[in-house]
């Protein structure tokens, strides 16, 4: 187990060469937006990746976002210490759901 400022996780860490705020804002606001929420401490190259692939195969904003939460939920289902992170974010989506 790895006890950092991101909070206990099973998950390997990594280290990333570029800048990450420059990354952050070279993001598209609803990206940057998703960002801000997620239950996880994703970084914008990991973001960027997920939307590099998705416009290639020609989908728009919402798909990523979706590609997006199917990523942090597969994620979460691999660390065996973000229980209390699936509801947390479980809880988030159906508070986004009712107020649209």
């Amino acid at each position: 187990m790895t006890l950092t400022n991101r909070g206990a996780t099973s998950l390997r860490t990594r280290r990333r060469n570029e800048d990450p705020m420059q990354a952050y804002d070279a993001l598209p606001a609803p990206v940057r937006s998703w960002l801000s929420q997620a239950a996880l401490p994703w970084s914008p190259a990991s973001c960027r990746k997920i939307l590099r692939q998705a416009r290639l195969r020609g989908e728009g904003l919402e798909d990523v976002l979706a590609r997006l939460d199917r990523a942090q939920r597969n994620t979460l289902a691999r660390d065996r210490y973000a229980q209390c992170r699936i509801a947390a974010t479980i809880r988030y989506s159906n508070q986004q759901d009712t107020t649209t």
